[in-house]
Parts: structure tokens; C-alpha cells; sequence
């Protein structure tokens, strides 16, 4: 059994993190992986949780939020009319498949490396928020062929590894490709699906090392935390669309971006002092 004081204390650290990514997603209509994933290794490994595969633990934890969060959201655009269903289909199961393969490889690396691959690659999201152009363009339409066949699975094998849902690269790259900005936020809701679903399934089958793994983690995922930041994130996501409607969304934009790498770079230094 935890030590009540311990749990009490990461209770609250929950409490504060399911606040606060509810909030920035409401806000800036970023999904709350980029943000949970560092939150909760820190915050589990300041209460002195020091297992084997916590990064492994952060990235399940936070898919499992994506499931419901980005179930919730692809339904919510779909009664406005905005998700491409085509796009999904034809990009889906790419997706899949790249969601399993990322399972597979996280559960096989050290946790110092997840951390390197976060850091990297938060670090190139946080430069495309902060100097990304709506104008930018690769086509007129999103592709087919041997180019779909490679980057769906790449969207969903590098998302797994952050432990995110499909906005951060399936927004971009949509709008790369001349996809409206909206409907390319409703169509990666259902990448976030596609992405979450088969991932925490993966990490609900192969458990983590019982030494100094969070209370009550099935798998590799923390039903606590589960639980707390899904409850908070829907009752704060609300205040951050209020906030949205209030304000200039573009400097706080480049606030949260430079936020993100400055987390990245955070994930980068830890690593390298593991």
C-alpha cells in the first residue's frame, strides 16, 4: 500500500497537470500528449518513482487520455460536418499499423532514449508553432501512392514514441498539403484515435517492472492518472476556448512553442545526465 502522504501529494500533481493541459488545449487546440508526457515523468519521478520504464509509463498514460479525449473530439467535429472522412480512411490504417510498430519499439528501448526521441522531436514542433506559416505548401491535395504508404505509418510510430495523438504532425502535414486549418483539426482528432486505440492496447498487455512503478499502474498505464486529467481536462478545456474567444491566440502560440522546446530541452538534458 503507497504512503497516504505520497499519494496525496501526487494526487495533487495530477490535479494541477489535468488543469493545465485542459486549459492550453481549450486555448490553443493542441492536444494535451506534448504537454503530459514530460508532466507526468517529472511529476512521478519527483515523488521518487524510479522505474525502469517510466518514460514508457508517461507515453501509455497519456495515450490512454488521448482515447477518450480524441474519441470526444473527431464526434463533436463530425456533427459540424469537418472531419475528412476520406483522408481518414485512406490514412487510418497506416496509422495502425505505425501505432503498433511504436509500441513494439518503445517497450524495447531505455527510457533514456524515449527521452532523447521526445526532446528531438518536441523541439522541431515547437519551432513549427513558433515560425510555421498557414501559406507554406508542399501540393494541392494530400497524397496517395508510395508516399501515403510511408508517411502514414511514420505519423503514427513517431507519435507513439512522444506519446501524443495526431495533431502535432497530422495537422501540419495536412496543411502542407492545402487542407483548411479547421477541417485539418478534425481529421487529426480521428488520427489521435487511430493512433491511441491499438497503442494502449499494446501497453495494457506488456506490464512494467513492479520496482518503483507508480501505484496503481495496469500495464504500463496509470489508471490515477488516467482517471484525475481526463475529469480535470474536461472541465478546464471549456475556460480555455472562453480564453480563445477573449484574446490574440498567435503570441500566446509562440509562448506555448517556446514552453514546448524549453520542456524538450529539459527531456534532452535528463537524458544525457541518466
Amino acid at each position: 500500500m503507497p504512503d497516504p502522504y505520497s499519494l496525496l501529494l501526487m494526487l495533487a500533481l495530477l490535479l494541477a497537470i489535468g488543469a493545465f493541459a485542459g486549459v492550453v488545449a481549450g486555448l490553443l487546440g493542441v492536444g494535451g500528449g506534448i504537454i503530459l508526457v514530460p508532466a507526468f515523468y517529472f511529476a512521478f519521478a519527483g515523488l521518487g518513482y524510479d522505474n525502469a520504464q517510466l518514460m514508457q509509463i508517461s507515453l501509455a498514460t497519456s495515450l490512454a487520455t488521448i482515447v477518450f479525449t480524441s474519441v470526444r473530439s473527431v464526434l463533436s467535429h463530425h456533427r459540424k460536418g469537418a472531419v475528412d472522412w476520406d483522408i481518414l480512411r485512406g490514412w487510418g490504417p497506416g496509422i495502425g499499423v505505425g501505432a503498433v510498430l511504436g509500441v513494439v519499439a518503445a517497450t524495447g528501448l531505455r527510457s533514456a532514449w524515449l527521452m532523447v526521441i521526445f526532446g528531438v522531436l518536441g523541439v522541431i514542433i515547437g519551432l513549427y508553432l513558433a515560425f510555421g506559416r498557414a501559406e507554406w505548401r508542399l501540393g494541392d491535395h494530400m497524397p496517395g501512392g508510395i508516399v501515403r504508404l510511408v508517411l502514414s505509418p511514420v505519423i503514427g510510430f513517431l507519435s507513439v514514441l512522444m506519446g501524443i495523438g495526431g495533431g502535432s504532425f497530422g495537422v501540419p502535414l495536412m496543411t502542407l498539403y492545402g487542407v483548411p486549418i479547421h477541417r485539418a483539426v478534425a481529421t487529426a482528432a480521428g488520427f489521435g484515435t487511430t493512433i491511441a486505440v491499438p497503442s494502449v492496447i499494446g501497453f495494457l498487455m506488456v506490464s512494467a517492472p513492479p520496482e518503483g512503478r507508480p501505484p496503481f499502474t495496469l500495464g504500463h498505464v496509470n489508471l490515477v492518472a488516467l482517471v484525475i486529467v481526463i475529469s480535470m481536462t474536461l472541465m478546464t478545456a471549456p475556460i480555455g476556448v472562453r480564453m480563445a474567444h477573449a484574446m490574440d491566440p498567435k503570441p500566446l502560440k509562440r509562448l506555448f512553442a517556446v514552453f514546448i522546446m524549453l520542456m524538450a530541452l529539459n527531456m534532452l538534458r535528463k537524458a544525457f545526465l541518466a
